[in-house]
């Protein structure tokens, strides 16, 4: 569950230079979701994707390193929006018009990796935002906002009170979030200045918003430590039961890891039957000499 979610919470970036495939991937149940794209040259060749013309032709042609489509974005919306994976060719025919011939392009992808099932929930200044799941689920937060953005918000509509419609954002929002609630059945939290800190300009009003999903996982509930252990018939059971919980988790885990990563496992077992074979190499090799000995 912890690979998981560090896998959907993490911010991804790929690149590809002209003529080689991009490949954008995100784990089980969840889907890829663009946050930017560019597709152009803003370095010189020599720091990233050189020139695969001659270098006697590229010295001719003086490279624009102020190159870019406004074109990108939407592209990458159209082949890997909401896909688990996509894989395509980068050339600047993709793209339309190209900006500047003769000058060797790349692509720049980042993307996160959004739950195929999620919630989203708003709560205005100075209100209580509740989340919760249902039993035997925990909560998993995706992403998180508290400020004010430039579309708004149809819960909390914005009244203009002589101040710019600006955006502004609390960058510990979303670690706040995941401090407070994740992994947990429930949790509330005040959407206010006191938990999150003032990101905008005085009088501005801000809401918080949350995307989260809820995770099946009975094995991984987090424990209450403030909440004395109760005496029932399941806190007398004998170590061995608590034994093979674990056991079975470590199970999972590894077959969780194998399906993930099937080559890393085969080269992991292959690996192993090698050493394993020099080891019982080494010990008759041993076992022989003694004996001549």
């Amino acid at each position: 569950f912890a690979g998981y979610i560090s896998q959907v919470l993490k911010n991804y970036t790929d690149h590809a230079c002209d003529g080689e495939y991009v490949s954008l991937r995100c784990p089980h149940r969840t889907t890829i979701s663009i946050q930017s794209s560019f597709y152009g040259r803003i370095v010189p060749s020599h720091q990233l994707c050189p020139s695969r013309y001659p270098h006697s032709y590229a010295t001719l042609i003086k490279e624009d390193v102020a190159c870019s489509v406004g074109t990108s974005l939407q592209k990458m919306l159209d082949e890997c929006q909401d896909r688990r994976s996509c894989q395509f060719l980068v050339n600047s025919r993709l793209f339309g018009m190209d900006p500047c011939p003769g000058t060797g392009k790349y692509l720049l992808v980042w993307y996160k990796c959004r739950p195929n099932e999620y919630k989203s929930k708003v709560a205005c200044e100075d209100d209580k935002l509740r989340l919760s799941c249902k039993k035997s689920m925990v909560i998993a937060i995706y992403s998180a906002i508290f400020g004010r953005t430039q579309g708004g918000s149809l819960e909390c509509p914005y009244q203009n009170l002589g101040m710019p419609m600006i955006e502004c954002q609390s960058p510990t929002a979303l670690q706040l979030m995941i401090k407070r609630c994740h992994g947990k059945r429930s949790c509330s939290i005040y959407a206010s200045t006191y938990e999150f800190g003032d990101p905008c300009y005085p009088g501005i009003q801000k809401h918080l918003n949350v995307i989260y999903t809820c995770d099946n996982t009975p094995l991984l509930l987090p424990v209450d430590e403030t909440r004395p252990p109760a005496l029932s018939s399941s806190s007398m059971e004998p170590v061995g039961v608590s034994t093979e919980m674990a056991l079975l988790s470590n199970i999972l885990a590894a077959y969780a890891f194998i399906t993930e990563n099937p080559e890393r496992a085969a080269l992991y077992f292959v690996s192993g039957v090698c050493i394993g074979l020099v080891l019982t190499l080494l010990a008759l090799v041993l076992r022989v000499s003694c004996r001549t000995d």
